[in-house]
Order: C-alpha cells, then structure tokens, then sequence
C-alpha cells in the first residue's frame, strides 16, 4: 500500500484570478491516490470554490464575499479581517491545532507569493516549504529586498516567468539557494478555456458594429493600467483613429475608472461591463487583446487570449516576453501611455497584421500546456 503524501497548500481566496485558476487546474489534474492535500484559504469565497476536487480537504478562517472597493462601511470588516489573520501568524498553534486539527504535514505550500509568512510560521518544522511566486514582486513596494531574501527559507521557489527567475537569480549569494528556484509555466486548461468560449452571450457590446473592437480581461485594480488605456482610447479617437473598447472585471478601482470613462465622454465607445464569471465569449468575439498592465506575474489571460488564436498588443510585463516569445506572438509595446497607443495604433492601422499573428499563434506548440506543466507541479512535490 503507497503511503500518501500529507500536503497542505494556502492561499488567500478561491475568486477569479490567475493565481486561483493555476491550482485549482493543478489540482484537477493530480491523481487522487498518492496525495493527501487539504486546502486553507482565508476567506471562504470565489468561483473556483465548486470546482475543488471533492477528495481534498478544504478549511477556511472566515466566510463572507471579498471587498472589493474602499467604502467606509468596509472599513471595520476589512480591518477585522486583517487581524484574524494576522492572530495566526503571530500564534501558529492556534491555526494547526484547533482548525488543521494537529495534522502533521511532509509538504506545505504558498501557492501564491502572499502566503509567505504564513507558509514560514509553521509549527511543522520537519515539512518541506514551498512558495509559488506568482507576481512580479519586484515592482510591489512591500517586497523589498529584504522581504524578498526571506523566500531563501522556502526548500523551493516556483517562479513563473524568466523575468522573475533573473531578478531572483541577482539576489542568490551561493548554489543552494540558485537550487532552489524553479521557473514553471502556469497550467492552463485549453479544452477548458475553449468550450467556456463557446458558450452563447446575449449582452455583448458593439457586437453589430463595424469598427475594431479591443478587450481587457482583469480585476480593476490600478496595476492594470485601465486608467491609462482611457487615456488612450480617447487620444485614438480624438486621431480620428475610430474603435470601440471593453473593460472587463470588478475591484476597488472601478467606481474612479468608471467616472474617468465618463469624464472623457466615452460612453459611446468604451464599455465597462464588471465581473464575468465566464469573460472568454467576450474575448473570442472581439478582434483585439489589449493588455495595459503596470505590472503582473504571469498573465493569465495572455495565455487563454493565444487559445482563442486572438491578436495581442502587451505592454511589456513580466512573463509578456515568455508568452508572446519575445514578439513572434504578439506585439510587446513599452510599459507606457505611449506604448499602449503605440500597439493599438498598430492594429487599427496595418490591416493586415492581426492575421499574421494569427497564422504565427496558429503554426506554433505553445509551452504553457497542461499536462506538462503538472507533470513538473507534480516531480516538485516528489522529489521534496
């Protein structure tokens, strides 16, 4: 009888992001008889809750829907929130005797980068640590450097992208800790994506019109840049450079990103449409990806975009380079006002250039396919 890995994984929520997808298409694709996985999340919420295999034991330290703006009414919830989860860090005990009911673990995983400290303060002293780096850390203020040399604790660091595995190469003093970083590709389901696609919308704008349309697919957070692509959307127009526009998601952002839409008199052109629990309908029966991000991880909807065989204008973030292969896929602009317009200018203007990437996406293995990459997932764990 194979005696089963004890592994536990972390992560702050289960709602949409590329993050939560990565697992849960991770954990979808494991065989359920040589591990023993349970799952603690933060906040008992999100989509991909009902899509938890039903062998993994799932525990949570607070129910209730994520806040996603900064009302003043939230503030005593996010505040409280903020605390409870703070308590079981400073006192671990609590956390692994009364909630993970004493369990002892040969694994534990941040299966993202904000998981760290708790990952680190396990009481579990024997287990191997892993954490999951799955942003571009190195343009977030709170990871200076010396937080981010605290990841060298971890047994292994996963990166996601070439970008991520180079910066964190720089801060390497010695072999064992080059060892433990290994760059992984994000699983991602392309059957999956491809039948979610095809499923029918009724509420799809400009779908009648015969301008370019472009999409953008994320949380409205101000990372992805959704004030600058505003910005652009109107210099374009003002051109005389004729195109429609669709923002897609949810967050704290979207009551001030929606009031520049209307302060720059977009409404007949741009259309914020919040969170889809399926956006890839949208994406497929648009012309155009355009992603105006100040920074991500790996971007999923990147990879999901190249599925859908759709044309690509990125600015230029980490894991874009990995994704795009250095432009062959895709145009790879400046990370700038001026290198959005630049990569939607293009577009709208050479006629002719969506369909060549649509035959180079078309004609080329892309890297990030499922199998493999739990395949890796899975030697990682293994070999821990």
């Amino acid at each position: 009888m194979t005696i089963k890995k004890k592994i536990l994984i972390r992560i702050g929520s289960l709602r949409h992001g590329g993050a939560e997808k990565a697992l849960i298409n991770f954990l979808k694709n494991i065989p359920s008889d040589k591990y023993d996985i349970d799952l603690l999340i933060n906040l008992y919420s999100g989509q991909y809750i009902q899509e938890v295999p039903s062998w993994v034991n799932l525990h949570y330290l607070l129910k209730g829907e994520m806040i996603t703006t900064n009302r003043l009414q939230d503030i005593p919830v996010k505040a409280f929130r903020v605390l409870y989860q703070k308590m079981f860090i400073w006192f671990p005990s609590l956390l692994y005797g009364r909630i993970l009911k004493k369990k002892k673990y040969d694994i534990e995983i941040g299966a993202i980068h904000g998981m760290y400290k708790e990952i680190l303060s396990s009481p579990i002293k024997s287990s191997k640590k892993i954490i999951w780096v799955q942003n571009d850390i190195f343009s977030l203020k709170e990871y200076p450097p010396e937080v981010v040399l605290q990841f060298f604790n971890f047994d292994k660091i996963l990166v996601i992208s070439n970008k991520l595995e180079e910066e964190m190469m720089k801060l390497t003093k010695n072999d064992s800790q080059r060892e433990k970083l290994v760059k992984i590709y994000n699983p991602i389901d392309k059957s999956d994506t491809l039948n979610k696609a095809n499923e029918p919308i009724n509420d799809m704008p400009f779908e009648n019109s015969h301008l370019p349309t472009f999409v953008s697919i994320g949380t409205v957070y101000p990372q992805k840049g959704y004030d600058r692509l505003l910005n652009i959307h109107k210099k374009l127009l003002d051109e005389g450079l004729q195109h429609n526009l669709i923002i897609i998601g949810d967050g704290y952002d979207f009551d001030s990103i929606q009031a520049l839409l209307d302060k720059l008199s977009l409404q007949e052109t741009a259309k914020m449409l919040g969170y889809r629990s399926n956006p890839y309908p949208y994406l497929k029966k648009s012309d155009f990806y355009i992603m105006s991000s100040r920074h991500e991880g790996f971007p999923t909807i990147i990879a999901e975009a190249l599925i859908l065989n759709k044309p690509i204008s990125a600015t230029d973030i980490s894991g874009i380079k990995d994704l795009l292969q250095d432009g062959k896929l895709g145009i790879i602009t400046q990370n700038s006002e001026d290198g959005i317009y630049t990569g939607m200018k293009k577009f709208i203007i050479e006629k002719d250039l969506a369909k060549h990437y649509e035959e180079q996406i078309k004609s080329t293995e892309l890297p990030f396919v499922l199998e493999k990459s739990v395949k890796h997932l899975q030697e990682i764990i293994d070999n821990a």
